[in-house]
């Protein structure tokens, strides 16, 4: 069992659990909120407590939270409270210096898209500019604030329905889509840190929704006495929709590679060349096979 060290947050100081949290839970999205106040004056401010919530009715929530180092409040929230309504702009890697640049705190008043050259661009249905370099902006009525507390690093979520969305049609893909490969989409991580969604980043999981799969407990046993297979391997496996058949075994077994390994007398070795083959099959992207692989002896 891995050595852990187990903290009550109520033995640390709000800047120490807010760094804990910060850098655990990443890569966070990141609104790029743009709001108004009532004398009309714009702001623009990145907040990474943000995410979607509901697709019906199209729910946003972010939360600006109050400053630790001394218990204020920030523009947006304030503007929110005044005009409710904000767009949610989203952040990629071409504009992310820029976005980094507008979370200067800056006096009231002062027009984070002058300061970090941002282009305004009138929205349709609510008062506050999108960001026009954004690939995806939402247009959003506020329903809802929530204050969470009253002390210096309480959230106030801003729950936003979104009545107009537009996307930039370049990062589109042939079926009219947002192309994920194409958004270079950046996320916010811990301290100074970010990371970027590039495609060498990405990844695919079949996903267990038109389909059950197996489980985990319903294959071999011997699975688990070898360290080849990491825990993602074992996660995959269990994810086959159904055991291989009797049939399908003994059609297998006749096979040149795993016959020779079923051959193999010492039954400590035998486990061993089993599973680095069903781990060369599960790399290739090969699971029904490393499936009868591993499914070849019980």
């Amino acid at each position: 069992m891995k050595n852990t060290t187990s903290i009550d947050p109520k033995n640390l100081t709000t800047v120490e659990v807010h760094k804990i949290l910060l850098t655990a839970v990443a890569p966070r999205p990141i609104a790029f909120a743009s709001t108004i106040d009532a004398d009309g004056n714009v702001n623009l401010s990145p907040f990474s407590f943000f995410n979607v919530f509901s697709a019906n009715p199209p729910i946003l929530i972010f939360s600006p939270a109050r400053r630790v180092k001394d218990n204020t409040t920030k523009h947006t929230l304030e503007n929110v409270k005044e005009v409710k309504e904000v767009v949610i702009n989203i952040v990629n890697y071409p504009i992310v210096e820029q976005m980094s640049l507008s979370s200067t705190e800056y006096e009231k008043g002062e027009n984070e898209f002058v300061k970090a050259g941002f282009t305004e661009t009138p929205s349709l249905k609510v008062k506050p500019p999108r960001v026009a370099e954004s690939p995806v902006s939402f247009e959003c009525e506020v329903d809802d604030i929530i204050e969470l507390g009253d002390e210096g690093g309480a959230g106030n979520l801003i729950i936003s329905k979104v009545v107009q969305i537009h996307i930039s049609n370049e990062y589109l893909d042939a079926n009219g889509d947002l192309d994920t490969k194409k958004l270079d989409l950046v996320a916010r991580l811990g301290g100074s840190w970010y990371s970027r969604v590039t495609e060498d980043s990405l990844f695919e999981i079949p996903k267990p929704i038109a389909t059950k799969g197996i489980g985990v407990d319903q294959l071999p046993k011997h699975i688990f006495d070898t360290e080849i297979l990491s825990n993602n391997n074992i996660g995959r496996l269990g994810n086959v929709e159904k055991i291989p058949s009797d049939e399908e075994i003994k059609a297998f077994k006749s096979s040149t590679e795993i016959s020779t390994i079923l051959n193999i007398t010492d039954a400590k070795t035998r486990v061993l060349e089993l599973h680095k083959l069903a781990k060369k099959h599960l790399e290739s992207d090969e699971i029904i096979l490393a499936s009868k692989t591993i499914f070849s002896i019980e």
